[in-house]
C-alpha cells in the first residue's frame, strides 16, 4: 500500500541561494498539471508566490502554516530565514513522473526539445556542478515568471493561458503512463477502501489480521524548490 490517500510525502529545505532576476532566495517556479499540492511548514520563515487568473498572491510561511494549491497554480517558494516545509502531493506517482512544468520564458516551454534540455540537470558530474545547473535552471524559470506576472497585472491573461496550453502539450504523451500509475498507486486504494467499508457494513473483521507497519528511507535529491528528502512511498519497506 501507498502512503495515505495515495499521496506522496518529502521534506523540503528551500535554496537559499538568491536568485539573480528579482534579488529573492528560492525554487524554481512551476505548475502541476494533475495533482495538487500541500505545504507544512516546520522551521523556518519564508513565503509562497503563487500565480493564476486572479493574480499575484505572496503567503507569509512560518512554523504550522499549512497551505495547499490545485494544478495550474504557479508556485514558488521564497526563503527568508531557513525554510523547512513537508510537502504533501496528490496523486503519487505522477508528479515523480513528470507532472511538474517549469515557467521557462514562452518560447522555450512552447519547444519541447528545448524545454526538456532546459528543465534537465546533468548526471556523473562534480555536486557543484550540478548545482550551478539548478541555478540556471531556476534563473531561467523565474525571468518567465515574472514576465507572466506583468502581464496579469496589467490585466493581460493570454501569456497564463499560452503557458496552460504549451504545459498540457508537453505532457499528453506521457498521459497513458500516467493513468497505468495513478489506478495502481490511488484508484487501487480508493477501491480498497470501499471493500473495507463493505467488510465493516456485514461486520467482516478479516482485513483487521492483513494489518502492517510500513517505511521508507528519505533519499536525498535536488528538486525544483530546494534540497528534497525524498520517499519512495510506493516501494515501502514492510516491517
Amino acid at each position: 500500500m501507498t502512503f495515505p490517500g495515495g499521496t506522496s510525502v518529502s521534506r523540503l529545505s528551500v535554496y537559499s541561494g538568491v536568485c539573480a532576476a528579482d534579488g529573492l532566495a528560492g525554487g524554481t517556479p512551476h505548475l502541476h498539471t494533475a495533482s495538487a499540492e500541500a505545504y507544512v511548514v516546520v522551521g523556518g520563515r519564508g513565503a509562497l508566490h503563487t500565480l493564476d487568473v486572479h493574480g499575484l498572491r505572496e503567503t507569509e510561511l512560518r512554523p504550522g502554516s499549512t497551505v495547499w494549491f490545485t494544478p495550474g497554480t504557479i508556485h514558488r517558494a521564497v526563503n527568508h530565514d531557513g525554510l523547512e516545509v513537508v510537502v504533501v502531493m496528490q496523486n503519487a506517482g505522477l508528479p515523480e513522473a513528470g507532472d511538474a512544468v517549469m515557467t521557462f520564458p514562452p518560447d522555450v516551454v512552447a519547444d519541447a526539445g528545448r524545454y526538456r534540455q532546459a528543465a534537465a540537470l546533468p548526471v556523473g558530474v562534480p555536486p557543484e556542478e550540478v548545482e550551478r545547473a539548478v541555478a540556471r535552471r531556476r534563473d531561467l524559470a523565474v525571468e518567465g515568471f515574472l514576465r507572466l506576472a506583468e502581464a496579469v497585472d496589467a490585466g493581460d491573461l493570454e501569456p497564463l493561458r499560452r503557458l496552460y496550453a504549451d504545459a498540457v502539450a508537453l505532457v499528453r504523451p506521457h498521459v497513458g503512463r500516467w493513468r497505468e500509475l495513478w489506478e495502481r498507486n490511488v484508484a487501487a486504494q480508493v477501491r480498497h477502501t470501499a471493500a473495507v467499508l463493505d467488510a465493516l457494513e456485514a461486520g467482516d473483521p478479516t482485513h483487521l489480521a492483513g494489518s502492517a507497519l510500513m517505511e521508507s528511507p528519505p533519499e536525498e535529491r535536488w528538486g525544483m524548490c530546494g534540497n528534497l528528502r525524498a520517499h519512495d512511498v510506493t516501494h515501502p519497506t514492510v516491517r
